[in-house]
């Protein structure tokens, strides 16, 4: 059997991209001198310059605020290791010719370790595949399937591509594969990852696609009929767990959702753009603390917050827009939102399913979670404003597109 060239790094990414480094750190972070090497050879530019023409901005305002430039200079350069990261994903997707096998593969491996990952959960080497976590009030301890990744819910993120890609496959019947096998491999990740921010997010995007275009995928019978059997499965299988399993942690979790009782959603929205707009209060609240800033100046702030001890050392702002608001202040959060809205119109990301779906999705998640070095968000982004599968492309009927434009 042949193997795609970029296989290998595909692999090192999704799956052992962490595997015994120190918590942030990423093998394909330490790659990033090799992958801009790479980069420059094969697009034959220079693709540093927007990263250190922005950094400059930034450091302008930056500069006389008393930051601690030693961990500014470690944050800084994982940064950029992140940002050579994403160049060398829009390159390799640009270039790579044989993109669906290998998502193929990312799809059927990830499931054999979910499989592998079962035993593993009731034996004293659970934490090989699983994290302990505090899930939600009333459940104080609850295994959730993190791959080899840091947590459960950046696994879900980092799935959600490949999730996404087959999930309109088969939606728009572009997918021979046995329907029940499919959706075991795509279904099972979700399930045992338990990531309801993730879950609710994608189902909000994939449930905004569809109302969207309404018509033409209504009109496609296969589609509407999935459609409908899985909402009926999803309400069947809701109310057997509230009839028969009330005690079980998605019911739990979602009755303290509503009712204003999860930590862990608190924590990633309301919370988060909280104690970001407190700590803003100590610095220049339009240019941010900047990189590297928030243990030294927000720590106390978090510690008393929360209650946390003094010796607690895990200071960390759970959202991306709200620790882009700490780091970058106002500007940067008002030009990340310009940027994301911009290259929506400038690359007509609606006129893709699979784009339109990736879009809506990290759009959402953004303001619940993530953060701004993830990788697999940024994975996303670039998946959304790069039409590298046109097969998804949204073809109207005529009759539409003449509305359209008498319209």
């Amino acid at each position: 059997m042949k193997i795609n060239r970029y296989f290998p790094f595909v692999f090192v990414y999704f799956f052992i991209n962490s595997v015994g480094l120190p918590w942030g750190l990423l093998y394909t972070t330490l790659l990033s001198p090799l992958l801009y090497i790479w980069v420059v050879r094969t697009r034959r530019k220079e693709v540093l310059f927007p990263f250190l023409a922005v950094s400059a901005l930034f450091f302008a305002g930056w500069a006389f605020t008393g930051m601690d430039m030693g961990k500014f200079l470690v944050s800084w350069a994982n940064m950029m290791g992140v940002y050579i990261f994403a160049q060398a994903v829009y390159t390799f997707l640009k270039t790579c010719q044989d993109k669906e096998r290998i998502f193929w593969r990312i799809l059927v491996v990830n499931f054999a370790f979910c499989l592998i990952a079962i035993p593993f959960y009731f034996t004293p080497w659970a934490d090989i595949f699983w994290i302990e976590q505090v899930y939600t009030e009333g459940v104080n301890s609850l295994k959730r399937f993190k791959l080899f990744t840091y947590e459960a819910s950046y696994y879900a993120t980092m799935f959600t591509p490949v999730f996404l890609y087959f999930f309109y496959q088969v939606m728009l019947k572009q997918n021979k594969r046995g329907l029940l096998g499919m959706a075991l491999l795509l279904t099972v990740p979700y399930l045992l990852s338990l990531s309801m921010g993730v879950i609710i997010c994608l189902c909000a995007a994939c449930g905004l696609t569809y109302l969207l275009y309404f018509g033409p995928l209504t009109r496609k019978k296969r589609l509407f009929h999935l459609v409908i059997a899985g909402v009926v499965l999803m309400i069947a299988g809701v109310l057997v767990l509230v009839v028969f399993f009330p005690e079980n942690a998605l019911v739990v979790r979602t009755e303290n959702v509503f009712s204003g009782r999860d930590i862990s959603t608190q924590g990633r929205t309301t919370d988060a753009f909280y104690l970001a707009q407190r700590i803003l209060e100590r610095r220049n609240a339009w240019c941010g603390i900047g990189p590297g800033q928030l243990k030294l100046i927000g720590a106390d702030i978090i510690r008393d917050y929360y209650s946390y001890d003094q010796d607690f050392d895990i200071i960390t702002i759970p959202n991306a827009m709200a620790e882009t608001l700490v780091v970058f202040g106002w500007i940067g959060l008002f030009a990340r939102l310009g940027i994301e809205i911009g290259l929506f119109v400038y690359t007509k990301v609606w006129k893709n399913y699979y784009r339109l779906a990736l879009f809506l999705f990290m759009f959402l998640y953004q303001f619940s979670g993530s953060f701004i070095t993830s990788t697999a968000e940024y994975v996303i982004w670039i998946l959304a404003f790069t039409n590298v599968f046109p097969q998804f492309d949204i073809k109207l009927p005529s009759i539409s597109k003449n509305k359209l434009t008498n319209a």
